[in-house]
């Protein structure tokens, strides 16, 4: 995930004691803490299109708060909290359960019974408290959150609250029991019979333009959260290994990635992918590209969703605020009252890698088989953004794409790691822009190539032999430039006087993924990513243990991303036949997902980079999100890598090439879809079955 447009570093903690509870669906998302209370002051809430529209959310019993027993989420979308109701003094047990089941959609749906399991009728008070300051998204994520600017009024028991702030927004929360409205609550004074439960249902409504939003929760209707997972899941390949583990995390980042689909046919757009939970539920170009990329053997039609999203918004003038330009694709998109003051407008485009990405993407989806209409139709996006890569992105003319902003509002940073102290030397100096980052020249090498390619299947032989030409000549440019002989390892980047950015980084092993690396470099590097300054036992760190910024608990200097990891063992498995690079990935994987367990199944965005043998479990980084897209989707590209997957739809071949670790057992892909074919895979270590191949494609093993 990337840092916050404009925010001096990485957000405050959300808890620092890591007991939120986090639900996300679409463009909705909730945190709270482990009794399903939110509280006022934090940066807890109901968040919907980037505002919060609850900052204050809480049940007491009687004036006192419930005593938590669990808390379960099935679903990215659904929370249980079992609680009890506190037990009266010199008693010490309570007879009073308390269960609160909330769903989030379009707003929020909560269930809340009352349970009595002693034989005595039991009488209480029951009250919700709510208020909203419909602040900013920007504004709570930086702990910067003036005075609340909400209004509420109680009217035939329901709560209208209202953003004095104007644009119409509000929030209308209505129950069942007919509950006393007052201004900032709702109470029930209610009597639960012996052995006996009493139960009401809340609603949370946004509204937006002065206009109510359309809610749908129930399991059958086809609009509501449940009905769509159940779409996604009809539709997505079916995912399944021999090893339990390894089959639950495939199963959370089924459930987790629908959830933060970002559905908007309603105004006549696509199915796309929003970067994580909780800042990010957003479009943003490098996440939601590469997000795609990795979950394209679950569903490529995600992938395809987001190009035509992002090929929407592609920059077609010259703004410096918003840093829009020419054939730009954007950074991210934001709908919150704070938006317009904060990104300059609700399109932010300094991003210097996104557009790169986006031609990469367009030729992978061609090859699993998109359709070709939907491919032309893309291709002057893709056209637009090579033309933005060899101009304004290439501003000085040396042949490589760098980047530096454009006023003093936009992040300084313009990479994947786009924090302030990100891309710095080996001695903890930080590098002058502009800066021509090493993966990123990377990710031109294989955005030309694979254009290329659709142009030589297209009839355009002209412009796939200049564009192979370029990418030949960039490849050979780069390993001048960048490769430092004496320590065997690429420059992070080159600075602003083009001297080599010399620290050893995550962002040398993503170089292996887009194969700009050539064999003779290949060895040395493998081997320096293998060293126990960069694996720290439960993945790759950002930056070795050796250098002179190194911090394990930072946000990009040396920290562990498990999408950066699963990028690094998608390109060891590219040079497999170098020595030591299966064993590197084996190595890197298998300690990433014992991480990824430890954390119940879901990857966090990133977690601290300490020394597996000084820390034997991965410890947290406080503020990361979860769900987080490319985080989640990284499972798949480890399993796509080891199971060497490379389809080619328009040229009727499939290679598969298992390299699969004995102890994930067997690997099972069902309803694979490929094009207008539907494949089922199956395959453990090295052997693999393939049923459904159509009699006119080549099944390739190598």
């Amino acid at each position: 995930m990337t840092g916050a447009v404009f925010n001096a570093g990485p957000p405050v903690p959300i808890d620092a004691s890591g007991g939120v509870v986090t639900l996300v669906e679409s463009s909705t998302f909730c945190l709270s803490d482990h009794l399903g209370d939110i509280h006022d002051g934090t940066s807890q809430g109901l968040f919907y299109r980037d505002a919060r529209v609850l900052s204050r959310w809480q049940l007491r019993l009687d004036d006192h708060a419930p005593e938590a027993l669990s808390v379960t989420t099935p679903e990215a979308f659904r929370a249980r909290f079992i609680l009890r109701k506190p037990p009266r003094p010199g008693v010490a047990d309570s007879t009073v359960l308390v269960v609160r089941r909330r769903m989030i959609g379009d707003g929020m749906r909560e269930i809340i019974l009352i349970d009595n399991l002693g034989d005595e009728d039991t009488a209480m008070t029951v009250t919700l408290h709510a208020e909203s300051d419909f602040a900013d998204l920007f504004a709570v994520k930086s702990g910067t959150v003036a005075a609340g600017t909400g209004d509420v009024r109680a009217d035939d028991g329901q709560l209208h609250l209202t953003d004095r702030g104007g644009g119409g927004r509000g929030l209308i929360i209505s129950a069942d029991g007919h509950p006393l409205a007052l201004p900032g609550m709702l109470s029930w004074r209610i009597v639960v019979p012996g052995r006996a439960h009493w139960q009401t249902t809340v609603y949370c409504r946004p509204v937006i333009a002065h206009r109510a939003v359309e809610m749908s929760f129930g399991d059958d209707e086809q609009d509501g959260p449940l009905a769509r997972l159940k779409q996604w899941r009809a539709n997505a390949t079916s995912l399944t290994t021999g090893n339990r583990s390894l089959t639950a995390i495939l199963q959370r980042t089924e459930s987790d990635l629908g959830a933060l689909r970002i559905d908007d046919s309603p105004n006549g757009g696509p199915t796309y992918v929003a970067a994580g939970a909780p800042w990010f539920m957003a479009l943003f170009g490098r996440d939601s590209l590469l997000t795609s990329w990795m979950a394209l053997p679950l569903d490529s039609a995600l992938a395809l969703g987001t190009l035509r999203q992002l090929a929407k918004l592609q920059g077609t003038g010259i703004e410096p605020v918003t840093e829009e330009e020419p054939g730009r694709i954007m950074h991210e998109m934001r709908h919150g009252p704070g938006g317009d003051q904060v990104l300059g407008g609700s399109v932010y485009y300094g991003t210097v890698d996104a557009t790169t990405l986006f031609v990469m993407l367009l030729a992978e989806c061609w090859r699993w088989g998109a359709d070709e209409r939907e491919i032309q139709d893309l291709l002057p996006a893709a056209d637009a953004a090579l033309a933005w890569i060899d101009d304004y992105g290439d501003a000085d003319g040396d042949g490589f794409v760098e980047y530096r902003r454009k006023t003093d509002r936009g992040l300084a940073n313009q990479g994947w790691k786009d924090s302030w102290d990100a891309i710095n030397f080996a001695d903890g100096r930080l590098a002058d822009p502009p800066i021509a980052l090493c993966e990123v020249q990377g990710y031109v090498y294989a955005a030309k190539r694979g254009r290329a390619d659709i142009a030589e299947a297209f009839g355009d032989g002209a412009t796939a032999r200049r564009l192979r030409g370029e990418a030949a000549e960039l490849r050979r440019r780069f390993e001048e430039a960048f490769w430092i002989p004496e320590n065997g390892w690429y420059a992070i980047g080159l600075d602003a006087n083009k001297q080599q950015i010399d620290a050893l980084s995550s962002n040398a092993a993503q170089c292996l993924w887009t194969g700009i690396v050539g064999d003779d470099h290949a060895r040395a590097l493998i081997e320096n990513l293998g060293d126990a300054c960069m694996d720290s036992g439960f993945g790759l760190r950002t930056l070795a243990s050796t250098m002179g910024r190194y911090n394990p608990m930072s946000y990009h200097d040396g920290s562990i991303w498990p999408h950066d990891t699963a990028l690094a063992v998608a390109g060891l498995m590219r040079y497999q036949h170098i020595p030591g690079a299966i064993e590197l990935a084996e190595r890197l994987a298998g300690g990433l997902l014992e991480a990824i367990i430890a954390f119940g199944g879901r990857p966090p965005e990133l977690f601290c980079g300490f020394s597996r043998a000084a820390l034997p479990t991965p410890v947290p980084y406080p503020t990361s999100c979860s769900p987080q897209a490319w985080a989640s989707a990284a499972p798949l590209l480890l399993l796509r890598a080891f199971l060497g997957l490379e389809p080619d739809v328009p040229h009727r071949t499939l290679t598969v090439s298992p390299r699969l670790p004995e102890r994930i057992g067997q690997v099972r892909l069902a309803d694979l879809k490929l094009g207008d074919a539907t494949v089922t895979l199956e395959a453990r270590t090295t052997t693999v079955k393939v049923e459904g191949l159509p009699a006119d494609w080549e099944l390739r093993q190598t």
